[in-house]
């Protein structure tokens, strides 16, 4: 979440962005969006692997990632992680 929320300032600075967090049995979900134009007018650069980065890291927690323009204009960025197993 964290770091769609800066990629969201980074690229769409003054956009409107919205959080939400879905707990679900098995696991939760994120969804962060923004209705930005991406021009990038906010913080500039970047040193992190930006979205390859949140794949692995998803993938690597077994969840599924997606990453995507939305057709009005915007990003939107969707994570889901599987939580621990209880005994």
């Amino acid at each position: 979440m964290q770091e769609s929320l800066t990629n969201a300032l980074k690229h769409a600075y003054g956009s409107r962005t919205v959080v939400r967090v879905h707990y679900r049995e098995g696991g939760i979900a994120v969804e962060i969006g923004n209705d930005g134009s991406g021009s990038g007018a906010g913080s500039p650069g970047g040193s992190g692997r930006g979205l390859a980065g949140l794949r692995e890291r998803v993938g690597a927690l077994g969840g599924e990632f997606s990453a995507d323009r939305r057709a009005g204009g915007g990003f939107v960025v969707r994570a889901s992680v599987p939580t621990g197993s209880s005994s």
